[in-house]
C-alpha cells in the first residue's frame, strides 16, 4: 500500500522503528467490537441481562454490523475460589454457571469474553488471578485453561490489587503479571484476544509511558487511561458527555504507540444509553473511528432508539474505524471549540472530521493546504458525508457548520493533483498535572498548541500552529524548520543540517540530532510557557509531544 510505505518512512525519520511498525499478527488485525455490560449494568445484572443483550445485537443487526463479541465484566465470579481452587460462578447471578451463557451466546452466533484481574481480588472484591497479598503462586495457567474449556476468546485482565513485592517496581511488577497471564493464554492452547488494563493505573505518571511501551509485547489492546462514566439509574438523564470528551483528549496523541494487531483503548461505547444526545452518540462513534478504537457497546442494547442503531450501526463510519491501515488520525487544527482530524486510509482515501466541543455552532472555513494537500490550482476534494450520504465533488476548501457536541465525518477522495497528503497540523504538549486536577479534564486545559513564536500555549489554531512533519525529520512552520542554534530553538531557513534534524521517540521526545538534546518548555511569570532545549530527562512531562501524522 502506496500510503502504508509513506507513513512508515515519515515515521522512520523521526525514530519511530521496530516495534512501532511492526507486521501485525493475525489474532486482531483490526480493533476489536462487541457488548460489555459494565458501564450500563456495572454488578446489577445477571445471566438474563447477559442473554437479552446478545439477543438485542442480533435483533437490531448490530451483530451483523460487527458488534458480535459479548463480554462479562467484573463480579461474575464468587468472593472465593472452590475447593479445587477454581473460579467459582456468583449463584446469584449465574445460577447455573457460566459455561451455559457461554454456550447460548456462541448458539447465536456471537463470540464470548469474560474479565479477570491480575491482583488477588477483581477490583469489586471478588476472585483474583494474581498473587495473594502475602505472595504465593498466581492461578493464570488454572484460569485460562478454565476459561478456553468455555469457549472463550477475549480476556480483560483489570489490574487492581496486584502485589508489588519489597524492593521491587511497581511498572516490574505490573508488567511480570501481564506477562505470565499473556504466556498462560497461549499455553491454554486457545487464541484469545488480551485487553490488558495496566497503563490505566499509571496514568498521569512517568511510568505511564514505560507501561505504554512494553504492554503490546503481551496483548492486541490496553486500556491506557480514565473510565468512561457509568450508567446511573438514580440520574438517567445526567450527562456522560464530559467523559467521552476526556477519553478522547488523552487517546488522541498516543497514536505512536498504536498499530494493527495493537490498540489503544479509550473505553465503551456508550452512545445511545441514558446521559447521551443524538449528537454526542455522533461525536463518540466517529470520534473512536478516527482513532481506531475497539467498538465495544455498553449500554442497554434493547433500549437503543432507531436513530442511535442507525448511528452506530453505520457501515461507512464502521469501515472507517476497521480500516487495515489502523492508523490514529492527525489533529490538523485545535480552537477553543473544534478539532479537525484527519486519517489516512488503506485504499488512498482519507477520513476527515470536525468536532464541536463547544457551546455555539461552529463554521469551518479551511484551505486544503491546511489539510496538507498541495497547493496546485487543480488539487480539489471529493467528500461524502458518512451521516447523510451527500457527496460533493470539486471542493477546494473544506467549508462546514458543525453544532454544539455533534461530530460531522467525511470520507475524501483527493485528484491526482493533490498527491499525498503531507503530515501537517497541531504539536501538541500535556500539560503537566492536568491529569489529577477535575477541572483541567477538558480539551482546552489538558492539551497545549506548540507555537512557532517559541511558545506552548492553549491552542487557538492559527498559523503559527500548523507545522508540517516531513519524512527527513524536519519540522516546518511558517515556511521555516526548527532548529537548535546556540543551545536553544529557533526557527531557521531550511538547509538540512543537523541542527534541523529531529528525531521523535517512542515516549514522545524530540531530540535533536545535533546536541542529542530534548526540546523541551519552561514556566514563565506570566503568560505561556516557553520553548527550550533541555537534557532529556525520564519521561519529563515537559519533553513529551504528539506530532501530526
Amino acid at each position: 500500500m502506496k500510503l502504508n510505505r509513506l507513513m512508515m518512512g515519515a515515521a522512520l525519520a523521526f525514530g519511530l522503528t521496530g516495534a512501532a511498525f511492526a507486521q501485525t499478527s493475525a489474532l486482531s488485525p483490526t480493533p476489536p467490537m462487541g457488548w460489555n455490560d459494565w458501564a450500563h449494568y456495572e454488578c446489577r445484572y445477571t445471566a438474563d441481562t447477559i442473554l437479552a443483550n446478545a439477543r438485542a445485537l442480533v435483533s437490531t443487526g448490530l451483530a451483523a454490523r460487527g458488534y458480535d463479541r459479548v463480554t462479562i465484566d467484573d463480579c461474575w465470579m464468587a468472593k472465593h475460589r472452590n475447593a479445587k481452587g477454581e473460579l467459582a460462578p456468583n449463584l446469584k447471578r449465574f445460577p447455573h454457571g457460566i459455561a451455559p451463557v457461554a454456550k447460548a451466546v456462541q448458539a447465536m452466533g456471537l463470540k464470548f469474553g469474560i474479565y479477570e484481574d491480575s491482583g488477588s481480588e477483581t477490583c469489586g472484591g471478588f476472585a483474583g488471578s494474581g498473587e495473594a497479598p502475602s505472595g504465593g503462586h498466581a492461578h493464570f495457567k488454572q484460569d485460562m485453561r478454565q476459561f478456553a474449556s468455555w469457549g472463550v476468546d477475549y480476556v480483560k485482565l483489570d489490574g487492581c490489587n496486584v502485589r508489588v513485592p519489597e524492593g521491587v517496581s511497581q511498572n516490574d511488577a505490573y508488567r511480570k503479571a501481564y506477562a505470565d497471564a499473556s504466556a498462560a493464554i497461549k499455553a491454554s492452547g486457545t487464541k484469545m484476544i488480551f485487553l490488558e488494563s495496566a497503563p490505566a493505573y499509571f496514568q498521569g505518571t512517568p511510568a505511564w509511558y514505560d507501561v505504554l511501551g512494553w504492554v503490546g509485547q503481551y496483548g492486541q489492546l490496553w486500556r491506557e487511561g480514565s473510565d468512561i462514566a457509568v450508567y446511573n439509574p438514580k440520574h438517567p438523564s445526567r450527562s456522560r458527555f464530559h467523559s467521552v470528551e476526556w477519553n478522547y483528549v488523552y487517546n488522541r496523541p498516543l497514536g505512536r504507540y498504536q498499530k494493527p494487531g495493537n490498540w489503544n483503548d479509550p473505553d465503551f461505547i456508550i452512545g445511545g444509553d441514558a446521559g447521551m444526545s443524538l449528537a454526542q452518540t455522533r461525536s463518540q462513534v466517529a470520534l473512536w473511528a478516527m482513532m481506531s478504537a475497539p467498538l465495544v457497546l455498553s449500554v442497554d442494547v434493547a433500549k437503543l432508539s432507531p436513530a442511535s442503531i442507525k448511528v452506530i450501526g453505520n457501515k461507512a463510519v464502521i469501515a472507517v474505524d476497521q480500516d487495515k491501515l489502523g492508523a490514529t488520525a492527525s489533529l490538523v487544527r485545535r480552537t477553543p471549540s473544534s478539532d479537525v482530524l484527519l486519517k489516512w486510509l488503506a485504499d488512498g482515501d482519507y477520513a476527515l472530521a470536525v468536532f464541536n466541543h463547544g457551546k455555539q455552532p461552529v463554521n469551518v472555513d479551511l484551505p486544503l493546504t491546511d489539510l496538507g494537500f498541495a497547493s496546485a490550482a487543480a488539487c480539489h476534494l471529493g467528500l461524502r458525508n458518512l451521516w447523510t450520504g451527500a457527496r460533493q465533488t470539486d471542493v477546494h476548501a473544506l467549508k462546514a457548520q458543525v453544532l454544539p457536541d455533534d461530530t460531522v465525518i467525511w470520507r475524501v477522495r483527493p485528484s491526482a493533483a493533490c498527491g499525498d497528503a503531507t503530515h501537517t497540523g497541531a504539536i501538541v504538549m500535556t500539560v503537566p498535572g492536568s491529569w489529577k486536577d477535575p477541572a483541567a479534564r477538558k480539551i482546552d486545559n489538558y492539551a497545549r498548541c506548540l507555537s512557532a513564536k517559541g511558545a506552548v500555549e492553549r491552542c487557538r489554531g492559527d498559523a503559527s500552529e500548523r507545522w508540517t512533519a516531513s519524512a527527513t525529520g524536519q519540522l516546518h512552520a511558517n515556511g521555516k524548520c526548527l532548529a537548535e542554534a546556540d543551545g536553544q530553538p529557533t526557527l531557521a531557513s531550511c538547509a538540512g543540517s543537523a541542527a534541523q534534524h529531529w528525531i521523535y521517540r517512542r515516549n514522545g521526545n524530540l531530540v535533536n540530532a545535533a546536541d542529542h538534546r530534548c526540546l523541551g518548555v519552561v514556566a514563565t511569570k506570566a503568560g505561556p510557557m516557553r520553548w527550550q532545549m533541555q537534557t532529556c530527562g525520564h519521561n519529563v512531562a515537559t519533553q513529551i509531544w504528539s506530532l501530526p501524522g
